[in-house]
């Protein structure tokens, strides 16, 4: 049972509401000054304040910031006239939920303190999970909640003492290089490097030379003997992104290293034992470019001994707003301020978008909003998200399109609202350029 604590000098309005709350099953408090409220904060937990702006001898803004300073700040709602409504927005700034503006109307308040307690628990699900994260240290960067991720990390954990190559699939930004970093770090290879490279930024010749290392003089620049990602990788884990991309020739060295266990340089006629756990990962559907004669079959067979499917974010919804509290904490760190935070109406933005750009698109987004305005607390019109959701008469339409083509049009709408400025539009669809060019040639 949640404990409401009603704050107003008016006892007809306290006694009203209070009916009205415990005729939903919450235990109620009633205050009727300032001093009477902080002795129940005193005596027990209050799981919701309801206060009204004006209280006599003071306001509800005072009673927030005693509450503040005290540090037993709560969730929160503000009772106001209608020509009070410019000080309960300056209540909301101090971290109040929301406002109701006098008279209240039954049902608004209801469906308010229904939110706002949704809320506070999604709050606790976060920080719970935040401990349990932190107990279990290689798994401290991952934010879950939905059921699918939770799997996700049993998979982990099952497989951390197995040093069998593993395949993510998944779109662009849905945290698979966190997948990979867990899995390195809960299992006994974590003393040893981690070692992460994105196949599609380079060229094929530079990518073997990276990956492989070459002897002096065996190309044009190669002014040294370089050790490559697999030898400087040597009992660790080897990272390998958007491996759908590589060529034909290093996908035949690839399968070398899965096979044997070794390495040949560019230009060198030996080879170089490893011992290195390979996982790969890839936004692109493989099985297919096998059958399309565009990937081998062997070296798939041979890279999907475990595989993991990460879920798109908009087929997780319950992860939206644990992220995005994430995120937000991350910030209260790197700035040195912990007020900072969300209106209810910016958390409803966030979790009606689709986020085409996943977990990376997230991050994006809510360190550009705190960058360009100062909150502490932002509202819905502060959050810059490019593209806004498709009004609800389009959604039924988009739901019976395949996801290409909702990308397509979601890439394309990105892109007009930015004057075709690919390197804009990748940032803000939370990809890498290249892989938004080859989006591009598929949409032709």
């Amino acid at each position: 049972m949640k404990n409401i604590l009603i704050v107003d000098d008016e006892f007809s309005i306290r006694k009203t509401l209070g009916l009205l709350l415990k005729a939903e099953g919450f235990q109620v408090f009633e205050a009727g000054t300032i001093a009477d409220a902080l002795k129940y904060f005193d005596a027990q937990l209050i799981d919701l304040l309801i206060t009204d702006l004006r209280l006599g001898e003071g306001t509800g803004i005072d009673l927030l910031q005693s509450l503040q300073s005290n540090g037993q700040a709560t969730e929160s709602i503000i009772m106001t006239a209608y020509g009070s409504i410019e000080s309960a927005v300056d209540a909301m700034r101090l971290g109040a939920y929301d406002y109701l503006t006098k008279p209240i109307n039954p049902d608004e308040l209801l469906l308010r303190v229904h939110k706002v307690l949704e809320r506070k628990a999604l709050k606790e699900e976060v920080a719970r999970l935040h401990k349990v994260l932190d107990e279990r240290e290689q798994l401290k960067s991952i934010v879950a909640v939905s059921p699918a991720m939770l799997r996700i990390l049993e998979i982990v954990e099952h497989i951390r003492q197995r040093s069998l190559p593993v395949l993510i699939t998944g779109e662009t930004g849905a945290g698979k290089e966190v997948i990979a970093q867990a899995i390195h770090a809960s299992s006994d290879r974590a003393g040893k490097p981690f070692v992460a490279i994105n196949c599609c930024t380079l060229p094929e010749d530079l990518l073997d030379s990276e990956l492989f290392g070459h002897l002096k003089g065996s190309y044009t620049g190669a002014t040294d003997n370089r050790e490559g990602l697999f030898q400087q990788a040597d009992g660790g884990t080897l990272f390998l992104d958007e491996i759908g991309d590589i060529s034909a020739r290093l996908q035949a060295k690839l399968l070398r290293v899965l096979q044997e266990g070794e390495v040949r340089p560019v230009g060198s006629d030996a080879t170089v034992k490893v011992d290195v756990r390979i996982i790969t990962a890839t936004n692109r559907d493989l099985e297919q470019m096998v059958a399309r004669n565009e990937f081998r079959s062997d070296l798939l067979f041979r890279m999907n001994v475990l595989p993991i499917h990460l879920p798109s974010l908009r087929e997780r919804r319950e992860d939206i707003l644990p992220l995005v509290w994430h995120f937000i904490h991350l910030q209260r760190q790197q700035l040195g301020r912990d007020d900072l935070g969300l209106s209810a109406a910016a958390e409803d933005k966030l979790l009606r978008y689709d986020w085409p750009g996943n977990v990376r698109q997230v991050r994006n987004i809510i360190e550009r909003s705190f960058a360009l305005f100062s909150g502490p607390v932002l509202d819905a019109h502060e959050i810059m998200i490019a593209s806004p959701r498709l009004p609800a008469a389009e959604i039924i339409e988009e739901t019976a399109l395949a996801l290409e083509v909702v990308e397509a049009r979601h890439i394309r709408a990105v892109l007009a609202a930015h004057e075709n400025n690919q390197v804009t539009a990748a940032r803000i669809l939370g990809i890498s350029r290249s892989t938004l060019r080859r989006k591009l040639s598929q949409m032709k």
